[in-house]
């Protein structure tokens, strides 16, 4: 198997067929590129995994990937019939959908890590029955459907169309049609009357399907809602802390998890195109995790009563439902906080430690497999992008204080200096103020600078 890395950030399939209003036109002709594969796997994590298949643990974490059902060549398509998916009461074709985006992002998964072409024929069959079929996705909880099942589907479409997979041109067409013309619409002004795990949903499906199509504009979107977003699922409308309590941390544990691992799966993809979200407001993702960690492994944890950015939300204290019913979603982070930067992460090491090797989460809600996926051998830090006066493949445009005009590239601005960035979509021909005002201040005490990525 060769693993393809497109050097262009437009090809022959990008969005020249876009029908809908709601969908962002594709940067013209931008010069930053995208790494391929790179939605939560690079050719580079893929080597690192199966150099280490015969070794412990991850070993028994592809035993884990390998024996679930979902990863079966003997799994059944369930999609093909289903024009329409709702998540709601009456649903319908739901559980379908859940089973197939497992499966699709398992089946593409095994095919990487084994070379056998019947795991690529599986998956490539599955994202065929829905996008030859599928045409709304509807219901009270549609930007869910659309967020968490949209972005297994989108990894796994990445992992096929950047390997020798055999998937055909037409079929890879299709699939990206379906991303811009189903998905797209219910998650493309995220949820902002909900819990933050919606809007975190809806962040990761649209960064990964930014990734696939290679369009800068979604997923310069997700990013700026990450740092920017004024409903609950923006990092620090989530982990609304330095100490790290979470905005569902009173409604029970198993949102709060989700939440924290949607997060963390953004910050992921992000990491795999050279952009750090995870260090975003002094490794505030990582507060939440040792918070959530800690209080799930029985400690006490201090807690503020809180009320949500719309309002409706309401916690006076911790929950303890499903307290201690750990999901695997540690190993992803403790393995970048401690094994690529070299920080302390002792209670997410912890439930890491304790879940091994990760399996698969309930329903599609995360992607599991931590163990196999994410553990590095050793600790190797890494060096943010860009250590100058710029993120790397980025342009000064203004100093602190004065305004960038953004007149190239793909309308992102990052604001910091010494590798700390903060990022705004700003978009061509807008322009915005170089301040801490705006972007809030990533680097206290330094002198800053906006630059644009070109």
């Amino acid at each position: 198997m060769t693993l393809v890395v497109v050097l262009g950030a437009c090809d022959a399939t990008m969005a020249t067929d876009i029908t809908s209003a709601d969908t962002p036109a594709s940067t013209q002709t931008p010069t930053a590129q995208f790494i391929h594969p790179g939605v939560m796997h690079t050719a580079d994590d893929l080597a690192r995994i199966k150099a280490h298949l015969a070794q412990q643990p991850w070993a028994d974490g592809y035993l884990a990937l390998k024996n679930d059902h979902y990863s079966s060549l003997t799994y059944q398509t369930r999609g093909g019939h289903c024009a329409k998916v709702v998540r709601d009461t009456p649903a319908q074709c739901i559980n379908e959908f859940n089973d197939d985006a497992n499966a699709a992002y398992q089946q593409a998964l095994m095919w990487a890590l084994s070379d056998d072409p019947r795991y690529a024929s599986k998956a490539i069959a599955i994202l065929h029955a829905w996008s030859s079929t599928l045409t709304s996705i509807e219901g009270h909880d549609a930007p869910l459907a659309a967020g968490l099942n949209g972005f297994k589907f989108a990894a796994a479409a990445e992992l096929l169309r950047y390997t020798d997979a055999g998937w055909s041109a037409p079929d890879i067409a299709a699939t990206e049609t379906m991303f811009r013309q189903v998905f797209y619409p219910v998650i493309k002004d995220f949820a902002p009357y909900a819990n933050g795990n919606w809007d975190s949903s809806c962040m990761k499906a649209m960064m990964a399907m930014g990734v696939f199509t290679n369009d800068w504009g979604l997923f310069n979107r997700s990013l700026d809602y990450y740092y920017n977003g004024p409903s609950d699922g923006a990092l620090t409308n989530y982990v609304i802390n330095t100490f790290g309590e979470t905005q569902e941390s009173g409604r029970d544990q198993a949102h709060t998890q989700l939440g924290i691992g949607n997060l963390a799966e953004v910050a992921e993809v992000a990491w795999a195109q050279g952009f750090d979200l995870y260090a975003a407001h002094d490794n505030r993702l990582l507060a939440g995790f040792e918070y959530v960690a800690s209080y799930n492994l029985g400690n006490e944890v201090q807690f503020v009563p809180t009320v949500d950015t719309t309002g409706k939300y309401r916690h006076n204290a911790i929950s303890d439902l499903q307290r201690g019913a750990f999901r695997p979603i540690y190993a992803m982070a403790y393995n970048h906080y401690a094994r690529r930067k070299d920080l302390s992460a002792p209670y997410t090491q912890q439930v890491a430690a304790k879940l091994q090797p990760e399996g698969r989460t309930p329903y599609a809600d995360n992607t599991g497999f931590g163990t196999l996926l994410f553990t590095q051998d050793a600790i190797h830090v890494l060096d943010p992008r860009g250590t100058g006066a710029a993120p790397t493949g980025f342009a000064v445009c203004s100093n602190e204080g004065g305004t960038c005009q953004v007149t190239e590239g793909t309308g992102l601005v990052a604001y910091g200096a010494r590798g700390v960035w903060h990022y705004k979509n700003v978009g061509l021909g807008g322009s915005v103020s170089c301040s801490n005002a705006t972007f809030s201040d990533p680097l206290v005490g330094v002198a800053k600078t906006c630059s644009v990525q070109q």
